[in-house]
């Protein structure tokens, strides 16, 4: 049977019941329906039950949805019950921050290594992870089967290190820098621009005034 397409707009909401889920889980909530979930998520309660359709529905009538399982179950479908194998490419400012944010770790993505061209910084270490040069890569992904690169780095460099990073085997590329990277088909790019955030606030500030 062919896999069913699930649209990125329904992919792009599963974080936010996971993360909406693990709250309600830890304030003790053992069932939740979808009316009560779409009160807390601003997300129409049939938009979650057209979404959770997607991949078998959970919830039963007249009872909801129980927390734990579904937000175990969602966790699955994340990907998130194994673990993966990250590297970053640049130990600037934004490179060591996401290796200091503990909570990547608690969701099963364990930083292994750090890579940058500036020979200042080979040898320092951020928490525990040593800064290496870019010639070390190759061999350390093959090693230590790293299977996601976070690439912080200046975008007029992105695109060819991307590159290699495919040529090594990495299946996932969580993209920091300014350029949208094109890749060959089966690589996963999470391409992050920070500065459009930015400016979506600033449009619903700016059209929200007076």
């Amino acid at each position: 049977m062919e896999e069913k397409e699930i649209s990125q707009a329904v992919v792009s909401r599963l974080p936010r019941y996971f993360r909406y889920l693990g709250e309600l889980k830890d304030a003790g909530i053992e069932r939740v329906s979808s009316q009560e979930l779409s009160d807390i998520m601003r997300v129409t309660a049939s938009q979650i039950r057209q979404d959770l359709n997607n991949f078998g529905g959970f919830g039963q009538q007249g009872y909801g949805y129980n927390v734990g399982y579904l937000y175990d179950e969602i966790g699955k479908i994340l990907g998130l019950h194994k673990e993966h194998r990250l590297i970053i490419i640049g130990a600037g400012h934004l490179g060591q921050a996401l290796v200091n944010y503990m909570n990547f770790e608690r969701r099963g993505f364990l930083f292994k290594g750090i890579f940058d061209i500036d020979e200042k910084l080979f040898g320092t270490q951020i928490r525990g992870i040593t800064v290496r040069p870019m010639q070390e890569m190759e061999r350390f992904v093959l090693e230590n089967e790293i299977d996601i690169a976070v690439l912080t780095i200046p975008k007029n460099s992105a695109v060819e290190v991307a590159e290699q990073l495919v040529s090594y085997g990495i299946k996932g590329i969580w993209n920091f820098a300014h350029v949208d990277l094109h890749v060959p088909r089966g690589i996963q790019v999470e391409n992050v621009h920070l500065s459009d955030s930015l400016m979506k606030l600033s449009y619903n500030l700016v059209s929200h005034e007076g």
